[in-house]
């Protein structure tokens, strides 16, 4: 890492080792109360592809989470990311929490879409959400596997960008989330005077089992240098929650793939992807360990509809081992098997310190 980027950090930690901690639970800076956490994912990644890097050993995330509470009004996040050497800023926003049914947000966070991107890297049970394995690049414009993640993360429509939000709960069965962004992502400034919009809706049917909608619209420049847009819609459904026994969420989203190549200005390509996620998380008692969860993933995604033999398949079995709450180790093998008939595949086994 250069001096330019171990520098931030250093800074960071000195300001947050200055001030006196109670209980390793804050610190009080100024006008607010700062909440210091982070976590720290390690992974070993291996690749069956010619061209991949047949093991490989890298920090994954390496996170600093500063949440600033003001006042009941008035609570912020920043967070930023030393994952891969590089530093990298991820949550950073001000939150004005005018009711439970209306917050307001200005900054950079998550989109308003699928659920499998919402859910936080402390929480979900792939190693991978778009089961990347190195070498694979095959998929027709986002590249990679033809995972759902993939598409949704590449083409804009889900994933951090920089903007305002707005979400809230209505009762104790109805939320929504709505953004506006600049849809260039964490890079910083647009790229021309165009937004990005997308939105989420979320009804619990039963006690344990919610449905959801959502949409997207992404804003980008096209290879001729034009402002173009391409909407994505998608729904999913989510029974059960994360260390809580049988875990399911399914989901599935429709759009335009924009990086795929047209065949004609007027009409953008057309992509399909589906995804399933199974757990069940087992309490144990021996040798320090919580619990133990088996998982199983299924994804699929084709991206031109009006091609034949384009689609791919990844399948993913995988166990979890929690030693307390959210720190735990993880193990997942993604079998991808492409439009062409090829079949590749990655073991994954990472190490998760939530604190």
């Amino acid at each position: 890492m250069s001096r330019l980027r171990v520098l931030p950090a250093a800074m960071l930690l000195a300001v947050c080792w200055s001030q006196p901690l109670s209980g390793q639970e804050g610190i009080t800076a100024r006008a607010a109360d700062v909440r210091f956490g982070g976590r720290l994912h390690t992974q070993l990644a291996t690749s069956s592809a010619t061209d991949g890097k047949s093991t490989d050993f890298f920090t994954r995330r390496a996170r600093l989470t500063l949440d600033v509470s003001v006042s009941s009004l008035l609570d912020a996040r920043v967070q930023p990311d030393f994952g891969g050497g590089e530093l990298e800023l991820k949550d950073a926003y001000f939150r004005l929490s005018f009711d439970p049914g209306f917050r307001l947000w200005a900054g950079q966070f998550k989109r308003a879409f699928d659920i499998f991107e919402l859910n936080s890297s402390t929480d979900i049970v792939v190693v991978e959400r778009t089961g990347r394995i190195d070498g694979v690049g095959g998929c027709a414009g986002p590249g990679g596997t033809c995972a759902l993640s993939r598409f949704t993360e590449k083409l804009g429509y889900s994933d951090r960008d920089i903007g305002i939000k707005a979400d809230g709960s209505i009762g104790d069965r109805f939320t929504y989330m709505a953004t506006l962004t600049n849809g260039t992502g964490t890079t910083g400034s647009d790229e021309n005077s165009a937004k990005s919009l997308a939105g989420r809706v979320t009804l619990r049917l039963i006690d344990e089992l919610w449905i959801s909608g959502n949409a997207s619209r992404h804003d980008f420049v096209s290879e001729h240098g034009i402002t173009d847009a391409a909407t994505a819609f998608g729904a999913d459904l989510e029974f059960g929650g994360f260390r809580n026994g049988i875990h399911l969420q399914v989901g599935m989203v429709g759009g335009g793939n924009w990086r795929l190549e047209r065949t004609s200005v007027a009409e953008v390509p057309r992509f399909l992807t589906w995804q399933a996620i199974l757990s069940r998380y087992l309490p144990v008692d021996g040798r320090g360990f919580e619990a133990i969860e088996p998982m199983a993933r299924a994804s699929w995604g084709d991206p031109d509809r009006d091609t034949e033999d384009d689609a791919g398949l990844l399948l993913t079995p995988g166990v979890f081992l929690y030693v307390k709450g959210k720190n735990r180790i993880g193990a997942n093998l993604d079998v991808y098997r492409s439009g062409s008939g090829d079949t590749e595949f990655s073991f994954k086994l990472q190490t998760y310190l939530y604190y």
